[in-house]
């Protein structure tokens, strides 16, 4: 009986003690579900905004080109012989007139003396039948000599005459040919580099381009353009304004990312568009003092082609492309955002033109733009500014003197 009441009292002192362990953690997961209902909601994301703004700002298209000379003259021989002497350095810049090459002159030096030899032969039988001309016609007025005497002395003269003629143009061809034993430049310019050698035999049919002078000073720029920006630039401007063009302000960016320090203008326009490519070849004209630049280099044509006025700016980054949409958060003065639908235009260095969708002063979010959602309270700080509305190059500086 006594250890049965002693295993009693035992029993209940551990259901004692399991109530109150129950109990302690019944309290506590209602105090953790009262803390989670009560927990506060998270902070709102912080932003960075710009303003939209608003100025005039010129409005650039660029292309591709490539450089070439206004005159590349090839220079060939025109007489075959063998090259003897190079009278000028590679790469130098030449004058018109100036010997480049020399063939050995001494086959065509024989030509000429063997012609000057006909030649003198052909004048005396001309002073003879002369001479015997004179004296047949007052024979042939008294009837002292036949008509046939006459006539026979009258061909002999006009046949030797002809002879003289005859002996005088080949003397004038073999000197003719002597000269281009002496191959000099047609223009102003630099010469290339020589395809032919001290030895070779040259000619046509032999080697006859010996090397190429190119006028640089100044110096063209060729780019295409789509038929699309031809037909473009002719309805805005007018079909009667044709040198409309050429008043275009053009800049050549080198491929060292340099802006070339003289401005060119718009030069020509080929006849036709490419059939294959839908394109047309435009040449500009740039000042070359110094000779910088040289054929073949490439460099990016960049011509000023309208002044937007009172154009609505922001940020690139600002701006979201979603589907073919694109999207700007807007921050109002409550700081709740608003993701609005705009239009973009044209691309200004850092900046974007909006045609549509923004007014002036309005802030609009460039850091942080996928963390908001139409409705939504932000946190705004005012973002770095921008570039200034200019090309990713910056212009040249002016000219000293010059205005800005």
């Amino acid at each position: 009986m006594f250890l049965t009441g002693m295993r009693r009292a035992s029993m209940s002192r551990i259901l004692r003690r399991s109530a109150f362990v129950g109990s302690c953690l019944a309290l506590l997961l209602a105090a953790g579900c009262g803390k989670e209902q009560k927990a506060a909601p998270p902070p709102p994301p912080a932003v960075e905004v710009s303003e939209v703004i608003r100025k005039d700002v010129p409005i650039y298209t660029e292309w591709v080109g490539t450089t070439d000379g206004l005159v590349n003259a090839t220079i060939q021989a025109q007489v075959t012989g063998y090259l003897v002497k190079q009278n000028y350095r590679e790469g130098d810049l030449v004058k018109k007139g100036q010997v480049l090459f020399e063939i050995d002159p001494r086959t065509f030096q024989t030509a000429v003396d063997a012609s000057k030899g006909s030649l003198a032969q052909a004048e005396a039988r001309w002073e003879t039948a002369k001479a015997n001309l004179q004296r047949v016609r007052p024979l042939a007025a008294k009837n002292a000599v036949s008509q046939k005497d006459l006539d026979d002395a009258t061909g002999a003269e006009q046949s030797t005459r002809a002879a003289v003629d005859s002996a005088k143009a080949q003397l004038d061809a073999a000197q003719l040919n002597l000269g281009f034993t002496r191959v000099d430049s047609p223009v102003d310019g630099i010469a290339g580099i020589a395809k032919a050698q001290i030895g070779n035999l040259v000619g046509p049919g032999q080697i006859q381009e010996l090397t190429a002078v190119s006028t640089v000073d100044p110096i063209k720029a060729y780019i295409a353009i789509s038929e699309q920006e031809y037909m473009k630039f002719r309805r805005k401007r007018g079909e009667q304004d044709e040198k409309s063009a050429e008043a275009i302000p053009l800049e050549l960016i080198l491929a060292d990312g340099t802006v070339y320090p003289h401005k060119g203008r718009f030069y020509l326009a080929d006849r036709q568009v490419d059939v294959k490519t839908g394109t047309m070849r435009i040449g500009a004209l740039f000042p070359n003092p110094g000779n910088l630049l040289r054929p073949g280099q490439f460099a990016i044509v960049r011509a000023t082609m309208e002044t937007k006025k009172g154009a609505l700016l922001v940020p690139q980054r600002a701006v979201t492309e979603v589907q073919g949409k694109f999207l700007v958060a807007v921050v109002g003065a409550d700081n709740a955002v608003e993701l609005r639908p705009v239009t973009p235009a044209e691309r200004v260095g850092s900046l974007w033109v909006i045609d549509k969708g923004l007014k002036p002063g309005e802030r609009v979010v460039v850091e942080g733009v996928q963390k908001v959602k139409t409705g939504a309270r932000v946190v705004p700080t005012q973002a770095a500014a921008e570039g200034e509305a200019k090309p990713a190059t910056p212009p040249p500086a002016p000219a000293k003197g010059g205005k800005e």
